[in-house]
């Protein structure tokens, strides 16, 4: 198929002149402006809008676009002219309902004019750069009207007298409002800006600034709060009905500033009713709007929780340093907890669970916890005497919840250490005497240890539950061993403990009564014969004992007593009456214990089974005890317990402590050459840097005793100083 040829077309201009009527232009242009004022006088529906399309477009086609556009300029501003003047004559609230009808009808007829002028806003206008016909109809009333002297001033007057009077409890119309304001939008966003939204925003800080000033004198900081809250609801309000939607950042910016923010610290620390006073009364709802509020502007939050923590550190300082609550370890660690509970709740329920409070509960606890260097020895104590009687009949959740919050005290304590001597010492004591309330709440307590320090921490509490587990088995090989020859003789429950698991401390040994020492020595070949190289030592001061006795009547009991205690009555079956320092040569039992035990058992009402005379609390070496034949009891089975001290005395306070230092020291050892290894030279600053970071988890070393461990260190040749810097240290390998 051949290529046909492409033909290609040209439009020319007619080659001959066309000749218009000299006043073809005016004559068109008469039309037009008739047409226009007919459409601002409401008389539109008469003209024929097709004709007057053409007539414009012929004239903008024969290069009379100029003259459009001008007539159409001066026409609008003639007749704007005359709208200003009838706005201006309208009296008090009729101004704005005038307004607000002359801008529709404008509205009206610019869109009735642009459809005729169509062609000249679509050709002529953006090749001349012209404004197109509706902008330019806004701007004439921008200029004619919103800017024309008279009615400038007191447009913006009207609207802002309207708004206070809202602000004071009157009802405006709100319709009208959000029709003046969108027509000032509608002009563009630097007219609503310039001419209402700026001076309405410095009315609005001067009316919230007095505001603020009269309220802050007369009312409490709830009411305050109150009230500001529901301002700024007002303000939000105020927006969404008849304000521009970019104005509700600024408003509420202006209100919280005159509100909120120049009024904090006169709020937080107001008498009487102020955040010190809402945290105490748990005013959840006040806490909550402070919150809320104080958010919204900058150091709002930190001055809310600098007064907590301020406040939350002060009233624990007193908790833990009144001497009336250190008395009870149990009460004293209850109110911890209790306040502990109490602003948990306040942080979730007020504080919206926010986590710069929370750290700041945690800093104040730990704070205040490590000022009472027995605090350790206390968390420990409650955790025993939940452990022993204070969980029975618990749900095996809410064991869970207390322990959960023991835990929690326990991982403020600095002196981790301290805690687990004690906890050593209370678990022996429950394990030994039988006297823990369950099984699964001692090992989840021993988990909760593990998690949280590691496997060290815990394992000679785990190897405590071992050895009690062992002995079962063993007493059980023991008496199947000795079946035929225990006859019915005393029997015994031996607990064989592993020397270094248990807090074991050497004990004088007491005298036993002869009854008991021929099975104590049965069980000693039995045991020493199915197990090499080990060696026995009775620890007469943790066990117990059941006897049976007979008092006046032949009334029989069961006693459940110490072996001290046991020791002690022993004596009675061949006597009546001994003195102190006889039953003291009798037992050989330490004299505190023995005091002890005596009170026990003849100062306690209910359980005194001797007499003593002169009868009185405390125990003299000069005093007598006799056998007390009127016992009676309604029971049949009578538990006698030691009176003892709750909490160690000062002298067992100084011996646990000193014990405690001895175990840091190789703790502290271990870490010096553990940090030299790995780095060879550093000076003396950052070992105690490092050291104290490696072992805050479990206490917070002295860096006097860090000193001390490094000079044993050089004296054993595990370091050396450098030669040339005294502060560095080198390691010996």
């Amino acid at each position: 198929m051949s290529a046909q040829k492409k033909r290609t077309f040209k439009i020319e201009a007619f080659k001959h002149r066309v000749e218009l009527d000299p006043k073809y232009a005016e004559r068109t242009w008469k039309v037009l402006e008739h047409a226009i004022h007919e459409i601002y006088n409401h008389n539109a529906s008469g003209l024929s809008f097709e004709e007057l399309y053409r007539n414009a477009y012929n004239m903008v086609l024969h290069k009379y676009g100029e003259k459009l556009y001008s007539g159409l300029v001066t026409t609008m501003s003639g007749h704007l002219k005359e709208i200003a003047k009838s706005i201006e004559d309208s009296q008090g609230g009729l101004f704005l309902e005038e307004l607000d009808r002359k801008w529709g009808d404008h509205n009206k007829a610019l869109q009735m004019i642009r459809d005729i002028l169509m062609y000249m806003d679509r050709t002529f206008v953006p090749s001349n750069h012209k404004t197109p016909v509706h902008e330019l109809g806004l701007n004439l009333w921008r200029d004619n009207i919103i800017r024309s002297g008279k009615i400038q001033t007191r447009l913006l007057d009207t609207l802002l007298d309207l708004i206070h009077r809202e602000r004071t409890g009157e009802v405006i119309n709100r319709s009208l409002m959000r029709n003046i304001t969108k027509m000032l939008m509608d002009l563009g966003s630097s007219v609503y800006q310039e001419d209402f939204e700026k001076p309405f925003l410095e009315v609005s800080a001067s009316f919230y600034s007095g505001e603020s000033q009269q309220l802050i004198e007369c009312c409490d900081c709830g009411e305050y709060l109150r009230k500001a809250e529901r301002r700024l609801t007002e303000e939000t309000e105020r927006v969404s009905h008849y304000l521009d939607v970019k104005s509700e950042v600024k408003i509420t910016s202006v209100v919280e500033g005159e509100m909120i923010a120049n009024h904090m610290q006169r709020l937080v620390h107001m008498e009487n009713s102020g955040l010190v006073n809402i945290l105490v009364d748990d005013r959840y709802e006040d806490l909550s709007r402070m919150y809320n509020l104080f958010r919204r502007v900058p150091d709002g939050l930190s001055t809310v929780r600098d007064v907590m923590t301020s406040h939350l550190r002060e009233t624990g300082k007193q908790l833990v340093s009144d001497p009336e609550r250190l008395k009870d370890p149990v009460d004293f660690v209850q109110h911890l907890l209790d306040e502990k509970d109490k602003y948990d709740k306040i942080i979730s329920k007020a504080f919206n669970n926010d986590k710069s409070f929370q750290n700041a509960l945690n800093s104040s606890f730990e704070y205040f916890i490590n000022l009472n260097n027995r605090s350790p020895e206390f968390i420990s104590l409650y955790v025993d005497d939940k452990l022993r009687k204070g969980l029975k009949g618990v749900s095996e959740e809410d064991v869970e919840v207390v322990l959960d919050k023991v835990m929690m005290l326990f991982r403020y304590l600095q002196e981790k250490d301290v805690f687990e001597k004690y906890y050593k010492q209370h678990l022996a004591k429950r394990l030994l005497s039988g006297k823990t309330a369950s099984d699964d709440a001692e090992r989840s307590m021993i988990v909760k240890l593990k998690t949280e320090c590691g496997y060290q921490f815990t394992s000679k509490l785990e190897g405590m539950f071992t050895d009690m587990k062992t002995s079962v088995d063993t007493m059980q090989g023991f008496y199947a061993s000795q079946y035929s020859e225990t006859g019915d003789g005393p029997t015994v429950a031996v607990q064989v403990l592993t020397t270094g698991s248990w807090p074991t401390q050497p004990s004088a040994p007491c005298n036993l009564p002869a009854e008991i020492l021929g099975i104590c020595d049965k069980f000693r070949t039995y045991y020493l014969g199915t197990h090499t190289g080990r060696r026995l030592t009775w620890q007469t001061n943790m066990g117990t004992a059941d006897i049976k006795a007979t008092f006046g009547k032949g009334q029989k009991h069961e006693l459940n007593v110490s072996t001290y205690q046991m020791c002690i009555l022993m004596l009675f079956n061949s006597a009546d009456q001994l003195t102190y320092r006889e039953i003291e040569q009798g037992t050989d039992i330490p004299a505190p214990d023995l005091k002890r035990c005596l009170q026990s058992l003849a100062c306690v009402k209910g359980k005194n089974v001797l007499r003593k005379e002169p009868m009185s609390k405390d125990i003299a070496e000069d005093d007598a005890f006799y056998f007390n034949d009127k016992f009676t009891s309604k029971f049949i089975k009578v538990k006698i317990g030691t009176v003892a001290a709750q909490k160690e005395s000062e002298p067992e306070k100084q011996e646990t402590r000193q014990r405690v230092e001895e175990d840091r020291k190789p703790q502290i050892e271990a870490a010096i050459v553990r940090i030299m290894k790995s780095r060879r030279v550093l000076d003396h600053n950052t070992i105690v840097t490092e050291v104290t970071s490696q072992l805050q988890s479990r206490f917070l070393p002295n860096p006097v005793v860090i000193k001390k461990r490094i000079e044993s260190l050089i004296e054993r040749e595990f370091l050396e100083r450098d030669k040339n810097d005294r502060k560095l240290y080198r390691y010996l390998a």
